[in-house]
C-alpha cells in the first residue's frame, strides 16, 4: 500500500522539479499520448536544449525520468545522460483514447476530461494516485533535491498529491512542453514555489 503523501516521513526541505518532456507531434495536434512511445520534434529538440542552460547550475540529489523516448530524451538534451528510469512516472493511461483529440471525444461525450470523466480501457484517477504516491513518499524519504522529467498529465496530477490534493486538482496547473517547475515546502506545508517557466 502506498504511503499517504498527507503524512510525509521525509524532511520538509525536500524539493521536487518537474520538467515536462518536449514537443512531439501528438503533443503539438493536441492527440493524447500515453504509451504510445514517439520522440521529440525538431522544435521539441531545439527547445528542450534551451534547459540544459537552464538546470545546469542547480545541483540535483536524484534525478528520475519516465522510461518513455520523449521523457528519456528531453533529460538527455537537458544534459542529464545518467537518469533512473522509473515507471510510476508515465504518463495517465488514456485507453481507448490514446492517440485521440478531445474535441473529438467531446463529439460522442460531452465535456469530456481525464480530470471529470473515466477513459474507457485507460487508468482510474485511482490508480494514478496509487503509483504518484510512490513517488511523492519516495522523494519525501530521499530528501534534498530531485528532479524528474516526466507528462503533462501525470506532472499535474503529481503536483496535486504532492499539496495533498486529490489527482482530479491538477486540472488547475497547465503545463506546456519543455518547461521547469518547482515543489517544495514553506514552513510545514507542501506548496507549489514555481510553475510553467
Amino acid at each position: 500500500m502506498s504511503q499517504d503523501p498527507a503524512d510525509p516521513d521525509g524532511p520538509d526541505d525536500a524539493e521536487l522539479w518537474l520538467v515536462r518532456h518536449g514537443e512531439t507531434e501528438w503533443s503539438r495536434d493536441g492527440r493524447h499520448t500515453s504509451h504510445t512511445d514517439l520522440d521529440l520534434t525538431d522544435d521539441g529538440v531545439e527547445v528542450a536544449r534551451t534547459l540544459r542552460d537552464r538546470l545546469s547550475g542547480e545541483p540535483f540529489d536524484l534525478v528520475l525520468s519516465s522510461p518513455l523516448r520523449r521523457a528519456r530524451r528531453t533529460a538527455e538534451l537537458a544534459g542529464f545522460t545518467d537518469v533512473e528510469e522509473e515507471p510510476d512516472l508515465v504518463e495517465w493511461g488514456y485507453g481507448e483514447y490514446e492517440g485521440v483529440t478531445t474535441a473529438r471525444i467531446r463529439e460522442r461525450v460531452p465535456r469530456w476530461t481525464v480530470w471529470t470523466h473515466p477513459t474507457p480501457g485507460g487508468e482510474t484517477a485511482a490508480q494514478v494516485t496509487e503509483r504518484l504516491d510512490r513517488v511523492v513518499a519516495r522523494v519525501r524519504e530521499a530528501g534534498g533535491r530531485t528532479l524528474v522529467f516526466g507528462h503533462g498529465h501525470a506532472l499535474r496530477a503529481l503536483t496535486a498529491r504532492w499539496i495533498e490534493q486529490p489527482v482530479e486538482e491538477g486540472r488547475f496547473f497547465k503545463l506546456d512542453t519543455a518547461t521547469v517547475s518547482t515543489l517544495g515546502y514553506e514552513r510545514d506545508f507542501p506548496v507549489v514555489l514555481r510553475w510553467n517557466s
